[in-house]
C-alpha cells in the first residue's frame, strides 16, 4: 500500500553543492518521497553530469527540480516558508526542529557547508546531526539529507 506524503511537499535545498553523485542520490531520495529539490548556484558540476544522472538512475522524471542563481533569489521565492538550516556548528539536535509540510531543509556544500553569514543571521534555526566531530568532519551530504527528511516525514505522520 502506498504512503500518503505531506502536501505540500518538503523542500530539500542544496546551497552550492560540489559532488554530482550526492546531488543525484538526493534527487532519488526526493523522487521516493515526493520532495522538491532546490539547487542554489553556483553548482560544482553541470546538471547533465553523467555521475549525477547515474546516481539518480531512472528517477529524474519523478523529481521537481528548481534552480536558483543565488541565495537571495531562493529566499525571495520561498519567503513564506519555514527555513531550517543544518550545520555541524548547529547548537540544537535535528530532532528538536518542529517540521511542517512545505518547510525548506537547507544544506550547504560538501566542501564549505553553509555560509557563516547565513548561519549567524538565523542562529535559532540552525540544527545539527549528532556525530563524533573528533572522528569525522561531517556526514555525507546525501546521508544527512536522508536522516533529516525522514525525521520530518515521521513528525508529520506519514501513513500507509
Amino acid at each position: 500500500m502506498p504512503f500518503h506524503w505531506p502536501d505540500p511537499a518538503f523542500n530539500i535545498v542544496l546551497v552550492e553543492p560540489d559532488i554530482p553523485q550526492n546531488t543525484g542520490n538526493i534527487a532519488r531520495l526526493c523522487a521516493a518521497t515526493g520532495t522538491t529539490l532546490n539547487l542554489v548556484e553556483p553548482l560544482g558540476f553541470q546538471l547533465t553530469d553523467k555521475h549525477m544522472k547515474r546516481a539518480g538512475l531512472d528517477y529524474w522524471d519523478a523529481v521537481t527540480v528548481n534552480k536558483f542563481p543565488n541565495l537571495g533569489r531562493f529566499t525571495d521565492h520561498f519567503s513564506n516558508h519555514q527555513k531550517i538550516y543544518f550545520s555541524t556548528s548547529g547548537s540544537k539536535n535535528y530532532t528538536e526542529a518542529k517540521y511542517q509540510p512545505g518547510d525548506c531543509l537547507i544544506f550547504g556544500s560538501e566542501s564549505k557547508g553553509l555560509p557563516l553569514e547565513l548561519l549567524e543571521a538565523h542562529p535559532e534555526d540552525v540544527y545539527n546531526i549528532p556525530m563524533q566531530l573528533d572522528a569525522v568532519r561531517s556526514l555525507n551530504l546525501a546521508n544527512s539529507a536522508s536522516i533529516v527528511l525522514y525525521e520530518a516525514l515521521r513528525q508529520t505522520n506519514i501513513t500507509a
